[in-house]
């Protein structure tokens, strides 16, 4: 017998366990359920509950194992007057999710009650379209979308590793990527560093840098250096620079992304004390010259550094949106003859002048703390932080 729809919503009625908005809110609160919003997108981008996920109705089937993984964890659905919701639980049940209720009265009656809602992240229409892979991924979405637009990352260096970093974080759409390099592109750069070319050979690497950043996504800002950064890729390929990077960052707080590389081989991590040692827990005292050359002496494939800076602007991204475990407290090896992958732990030097308990507790009373250090040719006092 064909059935109406009034057939069809009593059914979903005797299925499907309605809860009402305090009861709801309360569940949100114990933080026992996860709230699906079916509504479509226009609607949502009004207002929503705080926390809940949107999977229009019309897309239900195809994107709830993604957003949904635990088919016995509790869901609540709702929408506008709690109609739909009905219903998409209802299809829910249906793929075996077996705790599923629908919100009686939808979004209009949760406001109407004085219940908490919160308007989401809104970008343009062009945004929508530039970013529309990062917003199918659940872990990133609107919010992280906008989370990376917010976002500042500050690359020591244009080359090598720089380049391909300032590439990627351009197209993620990292809004602030500041540059500091003190070189011009030479005509032996271009065969790794990619974000020059030919024409600007001659031109300082950060001006260079700005142009091809802007060109690839209007929405990125090339800043000169400043104050605020969420994230620093240490793309240098001196040990003085590294030394002085990493003690600033440690005072200012900042997660680094270090990377390195020669000949066939790279190294990666991030320095987050106290996540993880800093870079002086790694390296208390520089190599000798002879033992670790430049590119300039020892040469480097092409290919290399652009893979390394590949996987340094990753765990900035992952830094940036607070996402997956970053790897702090692990160095990653990589060696291209034989495309291999080698991890090794790293601890935290329980005696490091910068990132030790100690050297933190000195600096947090306001004294300042000697650094010993043949590199500065004597010894470096690093102050309290600000």
């Amino acid at each position: 017998m064909p059935k109406s729809y009034a057939d069809l919503l009593r059914e979903a009625r005797t299925e499907i366990k309605e809860v009402t908005p305090p009861e709801a809110d309360a569940l949100r609160e114990r933080g026992t359920a996860t709230f699906v919003d079916v509504r479509e997108a226009t609607e949502w981008e009004q207002g929503h509950l705080p926390g809940a996920i949107h999977i229009s109705k019309s897309y239900i089937e195809q994107q709830s194992e993604g957003h949904l993984p635990d088919r016995d964890s509790p869901i609540v659905t709702y929408c506008a007057g709690g109609v739909r919701s009905l219903f998409a639980a209802q299809t829910l049940k249906e793929m075996g999710y077996t705790n599923v209720a629908s919100m009686s009265g939808g979004f209009q009656q949760w406001k109407s009650q004085g219940l908490p809602w919160t308007v989401p992240t809104v970008l343009s229409s062009e945004q929508k379209q530039r970013y529309s892979r990062h917003l199918l991924i659940p872990e990133v979405g609107a919010e992280g979308q906008k989370k990376l637009l917010d976002s500042k990352a500050l690359l020591i260096g244009a080359g090598g590793l720089g380049s391909p970093a300032a590439l990627y974080l351009a197209a993620a759409g990292v809004g602030t990527i500041g540059v500091v390099d003190f070189d011009v592109v030479d005509l032996s750069n271009l065969q790794r560093q990619v974000i020059h070319s030919t024409d600007r050979v001659g031109e300082k690497k950060t001006e260079s840098a700005r142009r091809t950043i802007n060109a690839l996504n209007p929405d990125v800002n090339v800043a000169r250096l400043i104050e605020g950064y969420d994230v620093v890729l240490d793309g240098t390929d001196t040990f003085e620079t590294r030394y002085l990077l990493n003690d600033a960052a440690v005072l200012a707080g900042i997660p680094v992304v270090h990377a390195s590389v020669f000949r066939f081989e790279g190294q990666l991590t991030v320095f987050d004390p106290p996540n993880g040692p800093c870079y002086r827990c790694l390296y208390p005292t520089p190599p000798p010259p002879e033992l670790a050359p430049g590119c300039s002496v020892a040469g480097v494939l092409g290919v290399v550094p652009g893979i390394m800076g590949l996987l340094q602007t990753n765990e900035a991204i992952k830094v940036l949106l607070g996402i997956g475990d970053s790897l702090a407290g692990r160095l990653l090896l990589f060696d291209a003859l034989d495309a291999s992958f080698t991890e090794l732990k790293l601890r935290r030097d329980p005696n490091c002048p910068v990132c030790s308990e100690k050297a933190i507790a000195a600096r947090e009373a306001g004294q300042p703390l000697p650094v010993p250090s043949s590199i500065y040719g004597g010894e470096v006092v690093l102050g309290a932080r600000a």
